[in-house]
């Protein structure tokens, strides 16, 4: 049985990593049209980078919780692909082995002049100034509002052959990932863990199962039940 597990913000908060949307969330806080867009970009890199460089900073020392934990345990009894909005490492480091990010990897760096240019920082903060070999400035490799999304393709392909998905911390209510649950055939169960949000965009779905607890409870529950079926 081929489970796929989709993941947004909500699954690392109880990792002590923000969320965007939600009351309180990034968004909240900044704007996100100055700190995550490239027009933000073009206008004040500096504060772009010291925005991502604050966030890196968090990420290293936040740790995988019970929720990340349990679907690299899934492993173990089925072939399990994640597809995750989120741009931390905490799938990694809880021991999922086939990972792919949507929106980037935050302890990733790129060339502004070349996409595919990519680099490993792990903590290191980006310093204007700092080049890569092709001279272009180094930026976050994390995918800005208005920036194509280059593994839509490949998460659209996974999600046609899963036979059960799991979304986790994440309403798909933003394209082009709210997109992806349209790849799903209908006969195909999809369970939705999250506390906060009705998922009505996903109500008209059969087979949907909605379960209102948060990831770190429910989804070590989930995994149990579903490693002996």
């Amino acid at each position: 049985m081929q489970i796929t597990v989709i993941t947004g913000a909500g699954v690392s908060a109880e990792s002590g990593l923000a969320t965007f949307r939600d009351k309180g969330g990034l968004w909240d806080q900044y704007d996100f049209m100055k700190l995550a867009s490239i027009e933000g970009w073009q206008a004040d890199p500096a504060q772009v980078l010291a925005f991502y460089n604050a966030r890196r900073q968090q990420l290293v020392r936040a740790q995988p919780n019970p929720a990340h934990y349990a679907i690299a345990a899934l492993e173990r009894y089925h072939p399990v692909q994640v597809i995750t909005q989120n741009v931390d490492d905490l799938h990694e480091r809880a021991g999922s082995t086939d990972v792919l990010h949507l929106h980037g990897e935050l302890l990733k760096a790129r060339s502004v002049l070349n996409r595919d240019l990519v680099f490993d920082i792990s903590n290191k903060d980006i310093q204007l100034g700092d080049l890569a070999p092709d001279g272009g400035q180094l930026r976050p490799d994390v995918v800005w509002f208005g920036e194509p999304v280059p593994n839509m393709l490949i998460a659209a392909e996974r999600m046609q052959t899963a036979d059960r998905v799991l979304v986790i911390g994440t309403s798909l209510s933003v394209y082009p990932a709210a997109s992806l649950i349209e790849y799903v055939d209908e006969s195909v169960p999809v369970v939705i863990v999250d506390p906060h949000l009705d998922h009505k965009s996903l109500l008209y779905r059969p087979n949907v199962k909605h379960i209102k607890e948060s990831a770190a409870v429910a989804v070590p529950l989930l995994v149990d039940a579903w490693s002996r079926s």
